[in-house]
């Protein structure tokens, strides 16, 4: 049993699950072994009825598949679907952002522009005069000009301007410069359909600029447009992990991804009336808490517990305490629906693009927002009867935590409200106090030891004196472990990094929010490019990116705009190229000579630290800035 996690909570949870007979992912990644090796490595084609098609990965007959496509060029076209379902994933999420900007412009759905300094802000990029205007007709326009941005034709992202000169010449010199966010991902799919791309090499800086339309487009619009609908984050105090799901109140646990639903079910759970029922039903209160990116959303802006991360949606459920589980989109497992069987958990799903059969649906709507909100919450306090105390099982595993840092908070701590500046943060890196800094994010899988690859990567980075920011089901799993705790840099943190963590009173671990806000990890190296001291592009930082237990087609984008930015990263299973040596070798090897950065794949996350470890130690020596302040520890590998 110890083998499939780190987390002792979830430990529990599967070893009550084992004793019940309760099936979850593990148990259905166990019966999928072994798993289909022509997919693993890329070679299977399905994209027309000729098919479907196998490339021998030994070199044998077949060659190519029936209409004469190869194994570089069947990857390739495999791959960049990948990254165009990711970008899709993430980019509509922007989409459905900006729609409640608009709708909260217009007094509609009960929301609010909470951010007006951020919104008047982010309209001066779009070159959004204020012209005396209201908040409510800025938001408007800027809503607007966000939808415009998806059916763009020509010309530039308008977020594309905030990337350093060096990296816009590199993307214009390579003709990946994203037009609109659905053109590029339209064009993956016309490309890789059949009779179409067949040069792998072209058919991948498609994916390269389709995933650049969602890091520099879609997401970072959604990251934004959210900041000034429901306020930009600050740092927060919080609890994570199974225990923080309460016997004596209802629990409602959000999960999915958008934060439209989450923040009203969060006002909805504090109404009067609400309460006073949740009393009469014999619950102290109503307790929140989230999983996955949706938890992130509301934990760093209202400091909301989170119940865990991907892998343990069906855990929550296992402890017997839910109430109710909304969901929304994205990282949903259809076996909610069964495991939810087994329990009185009431499951609810609320989005048209992600319905289950025999489950209850209520439409969620921004219109009518806080309203369904409520019935949802009010649901879950009638369910809190039915709750059967004999099936109640709750870890008492609960861990502190501070979330919510930005780009923006980042000026601040480092040189307060008055006088905002990255100085401290690239004098660091000059001086050697600081190594570098590493941006561990992304998923949870059960063909790994779930959190171990987080942990033992960013423990790793800690005692070498990198800074570790992160995001995602990765914040989760570092929290968990106390990584997100100030004391957390007195036992894990290099001398270095220690210093800085003391002085500013900073955690040596940064959570900059859920998924789709990987876009601050951007605009954050912008920040420090635009400070000066470390050179003009983000090709020449000691960063790195690494998504060690990575799962989700969105991973692979993120990857892909990462790689596209200038940055080594790292994920620990390799895509499924392994099929193709020439697709390997572009995306591990060929592709740095272009855009300055590439993939690593390395499923050791220790290994995956020295590789990483020496690759910003190459960055810092070309800089020649000072070595290191302290020492280095050796790598344990």
């Amino acid at each position: 049993m110890n083998e499939k996690s780190v987390d002792r909570a979830s430990l529990t949870m599967l070893q009550h699950a084992a004793k019940e007979r309760l099936e979850t992912a593990w148990d259905r990644w166990e019966a999928q072994q072994p798993q289909c090796g022509f997919g693993q490595l890329g070679v299977c084609c399905r994209i027309c009825n000729m098919g479907p098609c196998r490339i021998d990965p030994f070199g044998r007959e077949p060659k190519r598949g029936t209409c004469g496509a190869d194994a570089d060029t069947i990857v390739a076209r495999n791959l960049v679907r990948m990254v165009a379902a990711g970008a899709a994933a993430h980019s509509d999420h922007g989409r459905d952002v900006a729609h409640t900007l608009i709708l909260a412009a217009e007094g509609k759905g009960g929301y609010q522009i909470k951010d007006p300094a951020k919104l008047r802000r982010i309209a001066a990029e779009f070159g959004i005069a204020p012209n005396g205007h209201t908040d409510q007709q800025i938001a408007r326009e800027l809503g607007e000009r966000g939808l415009a941005m998806f059916g763009r034709q020509e010309g530039a992202l308008d977020y594309i301007k905030r990337a350093p000169e060096a990296r816009r010449n590199t993307w214009q010199r390579l003709g990946i410069v994203p037009r609109g966010i659905d053109r590029e991902i339209v064009e993956v799919m016309h490309r890789t359909n059949m009779g179409v791309d067949c040069d792998y090499k072209n058919i991948l800086m498609q994916g390269f600029r389709a995933a650049l339309a969602d890091g520099w487009g879609g997401s970072m619009l959604a990251t934004d447009f959210q900041d000034i609908l429901f306020r930009q984050p600050q740092p927060i105090r919080s609890r994570v992990n199974l225990g923080v799901l309460k016997k004596d109140q209802v629990n409602l646990v959000v999960h999915g991804h958008e934060p439209a639903l989450s923040e009203m079910i969060v006002a909805a759970s504090r109404d009067p009336e609400v309460l006073k029922l949740a009393a009469e039903k014999g619950a102290t209160g109503v307790n929140v808490a989230g999983i996955c990116c949706t938890a992130n959303e509301i934990l760093m802006r209202h400091g909301v517990p989170v119940a865990g991360n991907f892998l343990q949606q069906e855990l929550a459920i296992i402890t017997g305490a839910v109430d109710l589980m909304v969901v929304d989109v994205q990282c949903v497992m259809p076996a909610l629906a069964g495991i939810t069987n087994c329990f009185h958990t009431k499951l609810v799903t609320t989005s048209p693009k992600a319905r289950m059969p025999g489950v209850e649906h209520i439409q969620f709507s921004e219109e009518g927002a806080y309203r369904i909100a409520k019935d949802i919450v009010t649901r879950a306090v009638e369910n809190f009867v039915r709750r059967d105390p004999k099936k109640v099982n709750i870890p008492e595993d609960a861990t502190d935590l501070i979330a919510g840092f930005t780009t923006e908070t980042v000026y601040q701590f480092l040189g307060g409200r008055y006088r905002a500046t990255y100085r401290p943060l690239n004098d660091a890196v000059m001086d050697g106090r600081l190594r570098g800094a590493v941006g561990v994010v992304g998923c949870n899988n059960p063909n790994t030891v779930h959190d171990h690859g987080h942990l033992a990567l960013t423990k790793e980075l800690l005692r070498n004196d990198v800074l570790v920011v992160t995001s995602g089901c990765s914040a989760i799993a570092d929290a968990k472990e106390g990584l997100l705790q100030p004391e957390a840099a007195f036992k894990y943190a290099g001398a270095g990094l220690r210093e800085i963590c003391e002085t500013v009173g900073i955690p040596p671990v940064l959570h900059v929010g859920a998924c789709v806000d990987n876009s601050r990890i951007l605009t954050t190296l912008v920040a420090i490019c635009d400070e000066g001291g470390l050179g003009k592009d983000f090709s020449q930082l000691p960063i790195a990116g690494s998504a060690p237990e990575w799962m989700s087609e969105k991973a692979v984008t993120i990857g892909f705009y990462c790689v596209a930015s200038g940055l080594l990263t790292h994920f620990n299973t390799p895509h499924p190229v392994l099929g193709s040596p020439g697709v390997t070798r572009f995306i591990t090897e060929e592709v740095e000579g272009l855009l300055g950065g590439k993939f690593l794949f390395e499923p050791d996350p220790l290994k995956a630290a020295g590789a990483i470890l020496n690759h910003i130690d190459q960055k810092r020596a070309e800089l020649k800035l000072k070595p290191p302040m302290y020492k280095p520890v050796p790598v344990s590998v």
